[in-house]
């Protein structure tokens, strides 16, 4: 369990059974599968970029891996975006970046992601070759077009208007937001008996 059950001792006992009831009340399978987390924040029809981002967001907070967010997964989720340190951010940030998962970031990759995060999100200030442009220029170090994480880190924590940027352009706490309030909708739209859940494959065995 390790970084969710440590998630949940940063809230207090109350704040956690609140969380817990609401989570198992409205979700009795206790699990959310990757095509129920893109209809619930109603992002079934989007470009491919995004789409792929959507994924890699999914699979960010599905820690252990087994295609599914479970409580533990969703809380440690709301801990990082509503209480996690500057530098567990933008370590997560760079896992979203890294698409290719070979530890660094590249023009590319930071073009990819920010043209799917605008896919999502709408409007941005600017585009995402500007916003490529300006992280290359202010924390590239080296020159070598590419950003290991000790780069980017060290990078945006010394410059307090890129840290903004970033901050901005990739803040996940309004999806956070949709997911708690959608949850209630969403799980009674499909109100499906536990052994009915089993036989469909929602549940793990």
């Amino acid at each position: 369990m390790g970084a969710t059950q440590s998630a949940a001792d940063d809230f207090n006992p109350a704040e956690v059974h609140q969380w817990y009831t609401k989570f198992m009340k409205e979700c009795p399978s206790g699990q959310l599968s990757l095509h129920e987390f893109k209809k619930l924040l109603n992002l079934q029809d989007l470009t491919s970029e995004a789409d792929m981002h959507v994924d890699r967001v999914f699979n960010t907070f599905d820690l252990n891996k087994d295609g599914f967010i479970d409580f533990l997964e969703f809380i440690a989720a709301i801990n990082l975006v509503i209480r996690g340190k500057i530098d567990q951010k933008l370590k997560w940030y760079f896992k979203l970046y890294d698409a290719d998962g070979n530890g660094t970031i590249d023009k590319k990759e930071l073009l990819s992601i920010f043209s799917a995060i605008q896919a999502i999100n709408g409007n941005q200030a600017m585009t995402p070759q500007e916003f490529a442009n300006i992280v290359f220029q202010k924390i590239d170090v080296n020159g070598d077009g590419e950003l290991t994480l000790e780069e980017f880190i060290n990078g945006v924590e010394s410059d307090g208007d890129l840290l903004e940027l970033i901050s901005k352009s990739f803040d996940l706490s309004n999806v956070l937001k949709v997911i708690q309030s959608a949850l209630m909708c969403h799980c009674r739209s499909s109100k499906f008996p536990t052994k009915a859940k089993k036989k469909q494959g929602f549940l793990k065995k």
